[in-house]
């Protein structure tokens, strides 16, 4: 009987030395096989639909595109592949929205040594992983709550408003922005107007500071 082929895996984080520490975890594993890094969650999912992979491991902080976000676009293209949210940040908020986003996982940066690859082995099983501390059953009763039509309140920005605060905050133009998401600038400038409104706030300074205390982007 031959042996299982490893689980091939992608690594999303923008920083280079994160990145190698983790393919070191990873590949030190007879069973796990990064075939695939990115260092935004554009990449991510870009790679993801070039490369035959299992499982696509990603940090929540990155530009152009955060983990979560990715982890949402993953979900709907391929809802086959398993997530993991690997963070620095032990965030209930972050958490749950990881789950919602459609990652089965989530790992801290400050024990991944001792975490990922269970964690890695758990998301492949289809088997929930949470970091010590955290319960099971709350992510069994999270699911429950959200497949019977409860879950997290509502945010108070759409999937693309958000999408465009991120990068609204990280400078990008309206015609740049436009042409990262495939829409016109002048789309662009309606969805910042409605961002605007909804949030009561009066421009890009603004935005921004929202965009960090949502964290979208990195102080």
């Amino acid at each position: 009987m031959s042996a299982r082929p490893p689980i091939r895996v992608l690594l999303a984080d923008d920083h280079t030395l994160v990145r190698r520490g983790v393919r070191l975890i990873l590949d030190g594993e007879p069973d796990l096989t990064v075939v695939a890094e990115a260092g935004d969650g554009a990449e991510a999912v870009a790679a993801a639909r070039a490369t035959e992979v299992d499982l696509a491991v990603l940090d929540v902080a990155m530009p152009r595109m955060t983990g979560l976000q990715a982890a949402r676009e993953l979900s709907r293209r391929l809802p086959e592949l398993r997530i993991l949210i690997l963070t620095m940040y032990d965030n209930e908020q972050y958490f749950f929205e990881a789950l919602k986003a459609g990652a089965c996982g989530y790992v801290l940066k400050s024990v991944a040594d001792r975490d990922l690859v269970e964690a890695c082995r758990a998301a492949v099983r289809d088997e929930p992983f949470i970091y010590p501390g955290a319960e099971r059953a709350l992510v069994r009763s999270y699911l429950d709550r959200l497949h019977g039509g409860g879950g997290l309140p509502e945010r108070p920005i759409t999937e693309r408003e958000e999408e465009i605060l991120k990068l609204v905050a990280e400078g990008h133009t309206s015609k740049e922005i436009g042409e990262l998401l495939f829409i016109s600038a002048k789309t662009v400038e309606r969805h910042r107007a409605n961002l605007l409104q909804k949030l009561g706030v009066r421009d890009r300074l603004e935005l921004t500071r929202y965009a960090i205390r949502a964290g979208l982007i990195e102080p």
